[in-house]
């Protein structure tokens, strides 16, 4: 497996397109049940195919990540040809940006002496669909990019 498997809620949501999926391979439901009861390692073989299927359709649709701590965050924006990163760092112990008080003083305050930006870029290895699912498995989230095209632009000001 590649990835992780689909938890049974995710699997759950995607009933129809595993229903698809097996019917691909020329499965029926009723074969899939006695899949499942005869031949749990096969069924289970089949969940992780499925699972890194999925995966790997919504990496690649993926372009921006976020991974925001109580003094940090990491905004990814991920193109064809490398992964770029905005890093800012809070230096105020008393705050938490995961608050909505804490990142209302960071709209604020974001050029305060008391924040710190850095910018990077870094290649993909030989498989950025991986690249991207470790960042997801350290705690990112996929977004649609506002923040940091906010960043970008401000940075590209600066």
């Amino acid at each position: 497996m590649k990835y992780t498997r689909l938890t049974k809620e995710q699997l759950e949501e995607l009933h129809q397109e595993f229903i698809n999926f097996l019917a691909t391979q020329s499965i029926t439901g009723d074969e899939w049940e006695s899949v499942k009861r005869d031949k749990p390692k096969v069924a289970e073989e089949e969940l992780d195919v499925f699972s890194d299927l999925v995966w790997e359709g919504v990496l690649n649709k993926v372009s921006y990540l976020e991974n925001i701590s109580s003094s940090q965050m990491h905004m990814f924006h991920l193109t064809e040809k490398e992964m770029k990163l905005i890093s800012v760092k809070v230096m105020n112990p008393d705050l938490d940006l995961t608050t909505k008080v804490g990142f209302e003083w960071f709209k604020k305050n974001w050029q305060s002496d008391f924040v710190e930006y850095l910018t990077a870029s870094k290649a993909y290895t030989d498989d950025k669909n991986v690249d991207k699912f470790l960042l997801l498995k350290q705690g990112a989230v996929i977004t649609k990019g506002e923040l940091y095209q906010w960043f970008e632009k401000v940075i590209e000001t600066s």
